[in-house]
């Protein structure tokens, strides 16, 4: 095999190997827009991801602000003098209106989570089906 030039790019030499060794032709072009599909898909399902955490810390925030303001309240509530009877139904009261508030807000922070991890698939998925079409549709075309 004669000397190539050194100008030849990588490309070139690549290209020169595979016509002596009488490969297949690649269609680089396809090969690199298959890649960016694939890189565009991986970005937005990382967006998706992203705006799902910055919805529940957004919300987690909320739930922060909700729960120190119910303590300040109930805080000044027991500052009333008030008999024995009526301080423990406020405590029971207060007890039970923090456990279905952390309940309901358990499940809000859980569906936010989920639809935000179920969208950040949904992305992936569609673009593995779409890969595995592109693969068959280049497959057929070679046969």
């Amino acid at each position: 095999m004669a000397k190539a030039p050194e100008t030849d790019t990588f490309m070139d030499m690549f290209k020169r190997l595979g016509e002596e060794l009488k490969l297949p032709r690649f269609d680089v072009d396809s090969i690199l827009a298959h890649h960016r599909k694939n890189l565009e898909a991986l970005q937005k399902s990382a967006s998706a991801g992203a705006s799902g955490a910055s919805s529940l810390m957004s919300r987690q925030r909320e739930i922060m602000q909700d729960t120190v303001r119910e303590i300040a309240e109930m805080a000044q509530g027991f500052r009333a003098p008030g008999n024995p009877q009526e301080m423990m139904s406020k405590q029971a009261d207060f007890v039970r209106r923090s456990f279905e508030t952390t309940v309901k807000n358990a499940s809000e922070s859980a569906e936010i989570m989920r639809k935000s991890g179920t969208e950040s698939l949904d992305i992936l998925r569609n673009r593995i089906r779409e890969a595995m079409a592109e693969i068959r549709e280049g497959y057929d075309q070679r046969k």
